[in-house]
């Protein structure tokens, strides 16, 4: 009976290391592209205070 149970138990233990999953990493034979067609369109926006819009303007000078 205790070899029986022995035999049992290492035939399921054979079993279930056959089933492993395997995993494998394989190098690409072609370089890998990626093509970043990307237009980027902005907008800044410029809040200025009445006090330093005038000592700004054009008539200033400053620029």
């Amino acid at each position: 009976m205790r070899l029986r149970q022995s035999l049992t138990i290492l035939l399921l233990a054979m079993l279930a290391s056959a089933c492993t999953p395997r995993v494998e990493l394989a190098v690409p034979n072609e370089p890998i592209n990626i093509n970043l067609n990307v237009k980027i369109e902005h907008e800044i926006y410029i809040r200025v205070d009445k006090q330093l819009d005038s000592i700004i303007n054009e008539d200033s000078g400053l620029f």
